[in-house]
């Protein structure tokens, strides 16, 4: 594996995500912002936050596959979501935690989330891009 993940002593261990990833391998993976659509641009569960970034990480998965690689492989997540409130934090686990079974994979790669006014079409309520580093 190329990605080891760590929870440093002196910071908090958040569940979610781990603190720190530290990436060894040859290949860089850039995926692009992924939002709720499926392979023919529809929009997967408009108004749904739990559907839409279960989508979202399908689909990250499923570039990474095309790639050669897999969650394991992942350094970093960016997460966009709209008009985001702590409140929305379960939906957003449930998503993943859907996406997780899945795939077969706990996906807990260092994260940073970020909460936005709107994001390119108005049904799109996440995006989510991936860095990832294969061997």
């Amino acid at each position: 594996m190329a990605i080891t993940l760590l929870d440093p002593e002196g910071l908090p261990k958040i569940g979610a995500y781990r603190q720190v990833s530290v990436a060894t391998g040859t290949r860089l993976v850039f995926v692009a912002g992924q939002v709720a659509w499926d392979a023919d641009g529809t929009t997967v569960g408009a108004g749904d936050l739990v559907a839409q970034v279960e989508r979202c990480y399908l689909n990250i998965g499923t570039a990474l596959a095309a790639a050669g690689g897999s969650f394991d492989d992942v350094a970093k997540l960016t997460v966009y979501v709209v008009d985001w409130t702590p409140d929305k934090l379960p939906l957003f686990l449930e998503g993943a935690a859907r996406a997780a079974a899945k795939l077969g994979v706990t996906p807990v790669p260092p994260g940073t989330l970020v909460g936005v006014a709107a994001l390119d079409v108005p049904e799109h309520l996440v995006e989510i891009e991936a860095t990832a580093v294969l061997a």
